[in-house]
């Protein structure tokens, strides 16, 4: 006689599996459009501008300091970049 509590073990486990591989790949796919969101953001002055255009010099200069960032010979689109993926941003 054939134990069908196996199989329905065996056939419950790759479903699992295959669910946890279709999660993965969303996963995946969701982290990848973020980042391109995130880099789209900053492709330029115009679609960063709160954080670019907006934001007084000396503010920003001195926060990046602080948070030890270099800011010398650096854009300042460069140097905001950095300071918010610092903050957890990105």
């Amino acid at each position: 006689m054939i134990d069908k509590s196996k199989r329905q073990f065996l056939s419950k486990f790759f479903i699992r599996q295959i669910g946890e591989l279709v999660q993965g790949f969303e996963a995946g796919v969701r982290e990848v459009e973020e980042e391109e969101e995130f880099n789209k953001f900053f492709e330029s002055y115009e679609s960063s501008y709160a954080l670019t255009l907006a934001y007084p010099d000396e503010i920003l200069i001195e926060t990046a300091r602080m948070q030890g960032i270099e800011t010398k010979n650096r854009d300042k689109i460069e140097i905001v970049k950095e300071l918010f993926m610092k903050k957890g941003g990105g």
